[in-house]
């Protein structure tokens, strides 16, 4: 049994989504590992992960455009705005996504779907560093 833990880092832009597949594909190959499974985690509270359509960029702007109307920010009541307006938006957005996926490794490659991508979804106006933790284990 194999097992090595791996980090990277991803400078977002603000707002949006960030593909990372071929960042954990990488470290996948390095780890030599055929048949297990893979664990991304983001370290942080106001970004996540997602695994999302990957060949059309209009399906994540979709996504960016439902959670601007699901999680709104300058409402009245939100308390946690120490660091600007879409503080507490952030966190939200966060909680209701991941922070990690687990996805399984076969010969040697992620199994991910034809069309399916890893993303850093950014809930920051603001660009940031976004620190990525990638375990895999296995044979």
């Amino acid at each position: 049994m194999k097992a090595c833990t791996e980090s990277f880092e991803i400078a977002t832009r603000g707002k949006g989504t960030y593909e990372i597949t071929a960042e954990v594909e990488r470290v996948v190959r390095n780890s030599g590992v055929k048949t297990g499974v893979a664990t991304v985690f983001i370290q942080h509270t106001s970004a996540s992960l997602v695994i999302y359509e990957n060949a059309d960029a209009s399906a994540r702007a979709d996504l960016h455009r439902f959670f601007e109307r699901l999680v709104p920010e300058g409402e009245e009541y939100y308390i946690h705005t120490a660091e600007g307006g879409d503080d507490t938006t952030s966190h939200l957005k966060m909680v209701l996504t991941r922070t990690s996926e687990t996805i399984p490794i076969g010969q040697g490659r992620l199994a991910l779907g034809t069309w399916q991508g890893i993303f850093v979804f950014e809930h920051r106006n603001a660009s940031h560093r976004r620190s990525i933790a990638v375990s895999v284990i296995g044979e």
